[in-house]
């Protein structure tokens, strides 16, 4: 079996090699690919011993980075199971929603989120199995180290896992409602792998991973191709600057990839004068256009040259890449399709534009996710008759086939490399007895690129203030989602149709 089983068939052929090194354990780590495959294998017999998991079943993690996780996603893949990453920034409301839509058998924890996890299960009946990383655990919860080392070695492996068979789902920011789940197949991440060897990666590459694994940037653009291409992973628990810097030089990282925002925070870290970069061969920035200052500070200062990445958790990750020549003589540009990607602008007719016209995004290919999880309704919306994925983007293409993202179609904005999603806050907002009405824009924020602002109209009989708003807020939201101010307005600028011009709203901002 080899769809499914990456450490199965990596610890044939290089079982030595070091696969992973776990620096967010104290001290580091360091698994070769068979003892990785041993644990993967130890894992899973328990899934489906003890915790009676079978193909297509949902194994849920909420966890910082570490080992673990790696752990239950190629125990996963042996079983044919759908490892389900919960981002660790929601509100625990937030992840109760996710797991009574994905109905997880296991949910895996980091200590972190013991407090949350207790609050999920006494609002559910759907986990049946806690595991938990570290500390004590809530009740009934085991120890996920002792859990695979009283398991059994056997290797195991599920014959009729096929290659559009589900890896695992990735949530994707909602414009209402909770997130997507979008479902990665094997055949996803196979083609996505030969893209990025295409692209970026080669034999023997190391790379620090930076990116929370329950996000498309961590477990898929480096982590996972470069582990089966049979190279070596350096995991961070969370993004610190001084520590990645340390760990390059430490591990002589040959490739890494993070978004604006982090390169810049690496840059005023207290160690990057003398941190020695010198052994990477480029670095990938994606998420949000990378300052053309940016590029050239790295390039001076320490002979770093960029490539930049467009992608998404319903494709690829890896859609364009903006090749190192290119990254001042066409800063902005998102650059050119990976090689087994096709990518086009249309218009509302999903007829084709011409270069330098405004259109949308849409993408062919085999490295497309399946739909959405328990939403057909969704799924079919976003693929068109002739197999398109529609983004949402809006964008450009020049006469040399470099893309240019213009706006989003949906209002989104990114915030150090998050989505975010104004209609989902806006919800929330007239959740609150005094709010007549609402809209949120992004704004732009030398740190974080863009932040939320919040326009709000008061009911005439009704009064509130800014900082009862944000409590509000925060109680239904993860707290990266929450604007970061609110202007009280006597009335919102309106269309014709009845709909509020968010663009008159960000030239009040301008």
């Amino acid at each position: 079996m080899y769809v499914g089983d990456i450490l199965g068939r990596r610890a044939i052929y290089s079982p030595d090699q070091i696969a992973l090194v776990d620096a967010g354990k104290t001290p580091h780590r360091v698994f070769t690919y068979s003892e990785l495959n041993n644990r993967a294998n130890r894992l899973a017999n328990w899934l489906r011993d003890g915790a009676g998991v079978r193909k297509g079943d949902r194994v849920a993690v909420l966890a910082y980075n570490g080992v673990e996780y790696l752990d239950t996603f190629f125990a996963c893949g042996k079983l044919g199971a759908i490892l389900t990453g919960l981002n660790w920034r929601l509100h625990w409301r937030e992840q109760l929603a996710l797991i009574e839509t994905t109905t997880p058998k296991v949910l895996i924890y980091s200590e972190e989120f013991t407090d949350t996890v207790q609050s999920i299960i006494d609002q559910t009946d759907v986990i049946e199995h806690v595991l938990h990383i570290e500390g004590k655990g809530i009740r009934n919860s085991r120890y996920f180290e002792k859990t695979i080392s009283d398991s059994v070695l056997i290797p195991v492996t599920t014959e009729d896992v096929t290659e559009e068979d589900i890896a695992c789902l990735i949530f994707t920011g909602g414009t209402t409602g909770i997130p997507k789940a979008a479902q990665i197949s094997h055949r996803m991440i196979a083609w996505n792998t030969l893209n990025t060897i295409i692209h970026d990666l080669r034999h023997g590459d190391i790379t620090v991973n930076v990116f929370p694994l329950f996000h498309t940037g961590g477990l898929l653009v480096y982590t996972t191709p470069l582990l089966i291409l049979g190279g070596t992973v350096v995991l961070t628990r969370r993004f610190d600057p001084e520590q990645v810097l340390n760990l390059i030089d430490e591990y002589a990282a040959t490739a890494f990839a993070g978004v604006p925002t982090m390169y810049q925070m690496m840059m005023n870290a207290p160690n990057w004068d003398e941190a020695d970069l010198s052994t990477l061969r480029f670095c990938t920035s994606g998420g949000a256009p990378l300052p053309v200052s940016l590029v050239k500070a790295f390039e001076e200062q320490k002979g770093i040259q960029f490539k930049q990445g467009f992608g998404m958790s319903e494709f690829g990750p890896g859609v364009f890449a903006l090749a190192v020549e290119d990254a001042i003589r066409k800063a902005g540009s998102i650059g050119r399709p990976n090689f087994f990607v096709d990518a086009r602008i249309v218009d509302e007719q999903n007829q084709p534009v011409e270069p330098g016209e405004v259109g949308e995004l849409v993408l062919r290919g085999p490295s497309m996710c399946s739909g959405y999880f328990n939403n057909p309704e969704a799924s079919a919306e976003a693929v068109d008759s002739d197999g398109w994925f529609h983004t949402g983007d809006l964008a450009t293409m020049d006469e040399h086939t470099y893309f240019t993202i213009v706006d989003r179609k949906k209002d989104l904005f990114i915030s150090g490399g998050e989505n975010i999603y104004p209609a989902e806050i806006e919800h929330v907002l007239y959740q609150h007895p005094a709010v007549e009405m609402c809209a949120v824009v992004g704004v732009s924020d030398e740190k974080w690129g863009e932040v939320g602002k919040a326009f709000v109209v008061l009911k005439s009989d009704a009064d509130t203030t800014s900082d009862e708003l944000m409590q509000h807020m925060h109680h239904h939201l993860a707290g990266y989602k929450v604007p970061k101010s609110i202007v009280f307005m006597d009335s919102l600028p309106i269309s014709g149709a009845g709909k509020i011009l968010k663009r008159e709203l960000v030239k009040v901002t301008e």
